[in-house]
């Protein structure tokens, strides 16, 4: 029997490669799928079949899905940061380019010119002087949030010959072994905004960062400064910062969300939602989430679940159960009492947790049949259990990005 996996997006198909033909059907069918699998598709106005194991985001950013309806189903998000992380940052470098050399407004005056040849070189040789720019080197760039896509940026920026300030109570080790040495931390958001001559933001959008930038953190930033959102067009009022424009504290905004507030702005440097907008990206993204999929549904490892904890461990002779339940006591004890019961030997185990929702991995010496299945999911707290079917997977000629050991978005990259 196949997996059934619902794709809501279109996909790079060396992704949907990844998945076995002989044991994935993809389809486009509402009907009874194991998994979905989409990009910016909204699953919010749908209704979700009970069906769904998993769901798979192809891309970090997870506000077009239902998150706390699909964690109290117990079905795992999985989303690909880092991915687009390379996509993301050359995007970033681009911006400050743009703003620093003033290209676009110069773009834009030869587009408009008129005359002959000789003309044209008189009306420049008079007009030039308005768009000098200034350089890179030497400049201070702060980047507000060290994941994978601001460690990116932070490094590249100081192989640039800029200085780095960097910005993450939250950063992993893995990051700060990544992240240049020569980048100097700051102790809070103050001391990057007070310093900088660009700053980036590479934060999640959530309650806390909701309107992160507004009235009184872009009054922090040092006059002049150009300021950069590649994450998420919410972190930023808008309002806030088209006042910050008008009133030439702020040098430039260059975004990737385009508003009706910023149309006709010389200011403002828009893009339309590129980040992530490159074959190689979208590629990393699909790869990487077909595998992450598989991992789940065939031997019920997790990695990079926004809504569960990460999950690893390795597989044995025997055969294998996934619980999810509500984090409360006791659930374990129960659990093993119903394997104990049957005479059932637990090979291996791994419980975690995360908020509400607690995970369990079991390999047990016998497989466990439809009976015993049914007993663990009358045991009040369970909310889903299955036996786990793993599948021979092959690795070869994919190109996917270093797994991320902290899957859970605090400061880190959103695209």
């Amino acid at each position: 029997m196949a997996y059934e996996v619902l794709v809501l997006n279109q996909m790079a198909p060396v992704g949907l490669a990844q998945l076995n033909p002989q044991r994935y059907r993809l389809t486009e069918h509402w009907r009874r799928p194991d998994a979905i699998l989409l990009r910016s598709f909204d699953l919010r106005a749908v209704d979700i079949p009970d069906t769904v194991q998993v769901v798979g985001r192809a891309g970090t950013g997870t506000n077009n899905i239902p998150v706390e309806k699909l964690t109290r189903l117990g079905v795992p998000v999985l989303n690909t940061p880092g991915a687009n992380a390379n996509a993301v940052k050359e995007l970033v470098i681009t911006g400050m380019l743009l703003a620093s050399r003033n290209i676009c407004a110069a773009w834009h005056y030869t587009q408009h010119l008129v005359g002959d040849d000789f003309a044209l070189q008189q009306h420049i040789e008079q007009h030039k002087k308005q768009f000098a720019g200034f350089e890179l080197p030497g400049k201070i760039l702060g980047v507000v949030g060290l994941g994978k896509i601001g460690v990116k940026v932070a490094n590249a920026a100081r192989h640039l010959g800029m200085k780095v300030v960097g910005y993450d109570p939250a950063i992993t080790v893995r990051n700060a072994w990544e992240l240049s040495s020569s980048v100097q931390q700051a102790d809070d958001l103050k001391d990057v905004l007070t310093r900088a001559d660009f700053v980036t933001l590479h934060v999640p959008l959530s309650e806390k960062t909701h309107h992160f930038m507004n009235h009184e953190t872009l009054r922090l930033m040092k006059p002049g400064a150009v300021l950069l959102n590649f994450a998420r067009a919410e972190i930023v009022d808008h309002q806030a910062l088209v006042e910050q424009l008008q009133q030439n504290y702020i040098r430039n905004y260059v975004c990737d969300f385009p508003s009706q507030l910023f149309k006709d702005n010389p200011k403002i440097i828009c893009f339309p939602h590129l980040g992530a907008s490159t074959k190689e990206a979208e590629e990393n993204c699909a790869v990487m989430i077909a595998h992450q999929i598989q991992d789940y549904l065939e031997s019920g490892q997790i990695r990079n679940a926004i809504n569960f904890p990460t999950v690893k461990i390795p597989k044995s002779e025997g055969y294998r159960l996934a619980v999810i339940n509500a984090n409360i006591p006791n659930m374990v004890a129960q659990i093993s009492s119903v394997l104990s019961s049957a005479n059932m030997n637990i090979i291996d185990m791994i419980n975690k947790s995360q908020d509400d929702i607690a995970y369990t991995l079991i390999d047990t010496n016998v497989e466990i049949n439809d009976a015993l299945l049914q007993k663990i999911r009358a045991i009040p707290g369970v909310i889903r259990a299955r036996r786990c079917v793993e599948i021979p997977f092959t690795y070869e000629n994919t190109h996917l990005p270093e797994e991320t050991s902290n899957p859970h978005p605090t400061h880190a990259e959103c695209e």
